[in-house]
């Protein structure tokens, strides 16, 4: 462990050549060190940031916290061997680091000196806490964690054994608060470190609203600590998030009251620097199509007076919104771009105020908002971590995360756009290898993202379970069209496979293989294509509904919209798309789904599937295996055992990739390849 941390540290320092092959391994693109949620201090001379590798012997990925002082060269601040460190957020002092981790059965909050040292748990709770936040102060600490049923749940399963009612059996997000006090942890500094583990706070947490009757989402502390702001919901099931609302809890009266209350969701965002007002975003009384409409900005005084609505001109959802002296902060898509959007608290103005990097995955303010930390990435490098004044200027990297593949042969990107066949401008990223030659046609993999509303983007080093940096080194093209519902591209383009879904985003992929086609940069007789979830939905549709493909790879795909319908844990999201039931409109489910054309389908077809995959079920995978092999196409079916709707270990990623790779490998260049056994 102490040897990869080592190599990690000289790779970030910039004094360590990354010796590999020209084209790199399946596992060398796995095992890339990337960099995350970039949090400024107080008082803004330090950054901590988050920093995850592939750890292939508990084949697992772990994250640790890194520091970085006065803008020098980051050190690793955590390593833990059996857990990651996440989540971390500075005291108001900047004395101390408040982070989550499981070092045992339970993730808890840990804490350490800013100056470094040892980390040690400071909670010691019955069920795992999933947010907490410092109060303005620093004396308390509030947090978020599942109610208890442990004794309820023993008691009835060994009355009745084992059963659970569908949506009514779960258990309530509470909110708690307990005291810091860092004089007690300075007492117990030495028996502490002779400790597995220990309870550092002498005061016991208390929970707030016990007996609330609805599940937390998130908070805010008040800037005067007296009062906490929540977004809650009836119950924690992902789809409640539809009726979720605003209240804010009075320590004085010890009371909550609700402030925010639309028929559709609400979702708290932040208090205004002075304490007088909330933000937060909702769908008002759209309880039919926010899968795919923008949400609305609110700013509403803590009386419930002065309800309005801000950035009214900006046309994308705003993620990581924040506000502070200089104003509101939040960072949106803008097409391929993503940059940090400002937001004018009076007038709902909205200004980009930044153009590099081309995407900013993560931000945040010193408290008097003159220094700015955050994470962003360019078309041709790796995420990495900067620093800078702001208003924006003396911008500084820190990190050096892109040296990892300087000897790398990678993707070349270019965003280039083609009229669909109802004449919708479409875009999409095309890859190109290194040594592309324009007068050569290349095979095509065509590589569909997931959401619908999310995007592909201009990447050195784009992968997931797909091989891409190998088949551009093997001497392919490679498109990711950002097909109608993408984001990016405003609420009226995602809306444009509403009541179209798989027919409009076929259209998006095939006029983007003719575009290439007519230009001559492909050769149109070795087309692929593949995606994971809604990628692997559009894939399936191509596979029944086209013969342009070689072959397919459908990853995590829906197949047949009414059995996915009475199966998946979104079905509101089934209903706004399609606009209807399966039984108040059947023709629109047959129109959209992949096996009522089954018996056209002709493409060789690969299909992979988590084992305990709620979001599309399971069955959807066996529906279109066992449908393609009734009417004679070569298909393969493979199930990641223990994982749901996403591959995220590295060893079954690397399994999958090599799926991919065999059987592309196969169909396109006519190769058998197999596993390796080492």
């Amino acid at each position: 462990m102490k040897k990869i941390l080592l190599i990690a540290s000289l790779v970030l320092l910039n004094n360590h050549a990354v010796l590999s092959q020209k084209s790199p391994s399946f596992e060398e693109v796995i095992s890339l060190h990337s960099a995350s949620n970039a949090t400024l201090s107080p008082s803004g001379t330090q950054i901590v940031f988050t920093s995850q590798r592939a750890d292939w012997k508990e084949n697992r990925y772990d994250t640790e916290l890194w520091i970085s002082k006065e803008g020098q060269a980051p050190f690793p601040l955590t390593n833990n061997e059996n857990s990651s460190s996440t989540s971390p957020k500075w005291s108001p002092n900047g004395e101390w680091i408040a982070f989550l981790s499981k070092r045992k059965e339970k993730t808890q909050i840990q804490v350490i000196r800013s100056a470094g040292g040892e980390s040690f748990q400071l909670t010691d709770t019955e069920g795992d806490i999933s947010d907490f936040e410092w109060s303005k102060d620093g004396k308390k600490i509030a947090f978020l964690q599942s109610e208890d049923k442990s004794k309820e749940e023993k008691a009835k399963k060994e009355k009745f054994g084992g059963f659970e009612v569908e949506d009514a059996d779960y258990s309530l997000n509470q909110l708690w608060v307990m005291d810091f006090k860092p004089e007690t942890l300075a007492e117990n500094l030495l028996p502490a470190q002779q400790k597995d583990s220990v309870t550092l706070a002498k005061s016991k947490p208390i929970v707030l609203m016990e007996k609330s009757g609805f599940s937390i989402n998130n908070f805010k502390w008040s800037p005067d600590g007296k009062k906490i702001a929540f977004g809650h919901q009836p119950d924690p099931a992902i789809i409640s998030f539809l009726k979720s609302d605003i209240s804010i809890y009075d320590f004085s009266s010890k009371s909550h009251t609700t402030l925010v209350k639309n028929p559709s969701s609400d979702g708290l965002i932040d208090w205004s620097p002075d304490g007088k007002s909330i933000l937060y975003q909702t769908n008002l009384s759209d309880t039919i199509s926010n899968f795919y409409r923008n949400e609305h900005l609110f700013r509403i005084a803590i009386d419930g007076s002065d309800n309005r609505e801000l950035a009214k001109d900006f046309d994308e959802n705003l993620s990581d919104v924040q506000w502070n002296e200089n104003g509101i902060f939040a960072t949106a898509w803008q097409k391929t771009k993503r940059p940090i959007i400002h937001i004018d608290p009076k007038t709902g103005s909205t200004t980009i105020i930044t153009s590099k990097p081309e995407r900013i995955t993560s931000y945040s303010f010193s408290t008097d908002g003159k220094k700015l930390a955050y994470t962003g990435v360019n078309d041709e490098d790796l995420t990495e971590v900067y620093v800078s004044d702001y208003p924006l200027k003396n911008s500084k990297k820190i990190t050096d995360f892109t040296e990892q593949i300087q000897n790398w042969s990678v993707a070349k990107s270019e965003v280039i756009s083609w009229k669909s066949k109802d004449g919708a401008l479409i875009e999409g990223v095309l890859h190109k290898p290194e040594n592309y030659d324009a007068s050569k046609k290349y095979p095509l993999l065509v590589i569909i993202h997931g959401g619908p509303t999310g995007i592909s983007t201009p990447s050195a080093t784009p992968s997931y379970v797909y091989p891409m940096i190998q088949w551009l080194n093997k001497g392919a093209l490679i498109l990711r069209p950002n097909y109608r519902g993408s984001a990016g591209y405003g609420e009226k383009f995602r809306s444009l496979n509403v009541e179209n879904l798989g027919v409009g985003d076929a259209w998006d992929v095939l006029s983007g293989v003719d575009y290439l086609e007519k230009q001559g940069l492909i050769d149109g007789d070795k087309v692929a294509s593949m995606g994971w979830s809604q990628g692997g939905y559009i894939s399936a549709f191509l596979t029944t509904n086209s013969t342009k493909f070689k072959a397919i790879s459908v990853g995590a795909g829906i197949s047949n919209w009414m059995t996915y319908y009475v199966g998946t844990d979104i079905t509101p999201f089934t209903r706004q798309y399609l606009k209807a039931t399966p039984w108040s409109n059947k023709e629109i489910y047959e129109k959209t789904s992949p096996m009522t054309n089954i018996n056209k389908a002709s493409t060789p077809t690969l299909i992979q599937h988590g084992e305990f995959d709620t979001r599309v079920p399971t069955s959807n995978a066996y529906e279109l295996y066992q449908g393609l092999q009734d009417v004679g196409v070569d298909t393969e079916l493979i199930i990641y055992k223990g994982f749901g709707h996403g591959i995220n270990k590295p060893k079954e990623q690397l399994a999958a990739t090599w799926h991919n790779w065999q059987w592309f490998g196969k169909y396109l260049w006519g190769e058998t390849i197999e596993l390796p056994k080492e």
